[in-house]
């Protein structure tokens, strides 16, 4: 016997873990909706960056992620949920429809990466220089396999410099055009607005000796000594296909792999120039011999805690019919 329908009380439940979900830039383009006994997941076309995000990529990947954590808190309240992704191929702003499942306890994988939502950031900053374990290793990789994805982790010298150098030139293209630039400006705040990023949550700024790109969200240098880890461990995350489905499940895939790292004890940046430029997800793709699609590169290891960036309320996010 499953639940007859969602209501309003079990709406602002998933909401409330939804938006802790990442984006680029925190733009947050998400809205919710019941419709029917069901939750639906939105994507907000008024908030997709218009330069950095032409394609929607972004917004897609950001939406997948906000799904996933919508379904464990669903499953964690005890009104677990069945996904479809792109329901009503007329209402492609509808990224996902939760309807009930039959009733069942939470798992304790269920719990523990619910309980990690509240606590998950982008960590910008220098890591310590401590190894990964081979534990958290194969954790990270299941975590992506069980979401129907693909996750290589970079090992040795020869393959970081590859991506490095794919990185670093990505970089370099988005930052010539003036129009990014002028974008990824009205998007950094050095108070405490509701989204963007907060100028104190950037990564300090790139000099000569770093190996990976960072976006300008601060002008602030590092101390003496604290320079970026030598080898950072670096994950690809990817899909079999780049449809828009494929980038919504993609985002579910990378949420779930980054509540498993948050778990893990472990801090976490994304990378997402080499993706954002055509050219250089191609190179990516070729270097890793995948026939699949990379959807986004991760930097993990330990560090200092971060702190979550601030969210827009829920009053703003949650919609009628439209």
């Amino acid at each position: 016997m499953t639940t007859a329908s969602y209501d309003a009380a079990t709406l602002r439940i998933a909401a409330a873990a939804a938006v802790r979900a990442p984006s680029l830039h925190n733009s947050q383009p998400w809205l919710f909706r019941l419709r029917d006994g069901g939750i639906e997941v939105l994507s907000d076309p008024a908030r997709q960056l218009a330069i950095a995000d032409s394609t929607g990529w972004a917004v897609r990947i950001a939406c997948g992620a906000a799904a996933y954590n919508a379904q464990l808190a669903l499953a964690v309240n005890g009104t677990p949920a069945q996904g479809e992704l792109r329901p009503y191929p007329s209402e492609p702003d509808v990224v996902a429809r939760l309807i009930p499942a039959a009733p069942r306890p939470a798992t304790y994988a269920e719990q523990e990466l619910f309980a990690a939502i509240p606590r998950r950031c982008s960590n910008r900053r220098p890591f310590w220089p401590d190894p990964v374990p081979s534990e958290a290793r194969i954790r990270i990789i299941d975590a992506a396999h069980a979401e129907g994805g693909w996750l290589d982790l970079l090992v040795g010298m020869t393959a970081l410099s590859g991506f490095a150098q794919i990185a670093r030139s990505a970089d370099r293209v988005l930052r010539r055009d003036p129009a990014y630039r002028s974008e990824m400006a009205t998007w950094t705040h050095a108070d405490a607005a509701r989204d963007g990023v907060p100028a104190t949550a950037g990564a300090p700024v790139t000099e000569p000796q770093d190996l990976l790109p960072q976006r300008p969200f601060t002008e602030r240098r590092r101390a003496p000594g604290h320079d970026f880890e030598a080898e950072p461990l670096i994950a690809i995350l990817g899909t079999n296909g780049n449809r828009p489905v494929d980038q919504i499940a993609a985002g579910q895939m990378l949420q779930r792999v980054l509540l498993t790292v948050t778990d893990a004890g472990l801090a976490c940046s994304m990378i997402s120039q080499p993706i954002e430029v055509p050219t250089a997800r191609e190179h990516l793709r070729q270097s890793l011999r995948r026939s699949g699609t990379p959807q986004m590169a991760l930097r993990i290891g330990y560090g200092d805690p971060g702190r979550p960036t601030p969210r827009r309320d829920l009053d703003d996010l949650i919609v009628g019919e439209r």
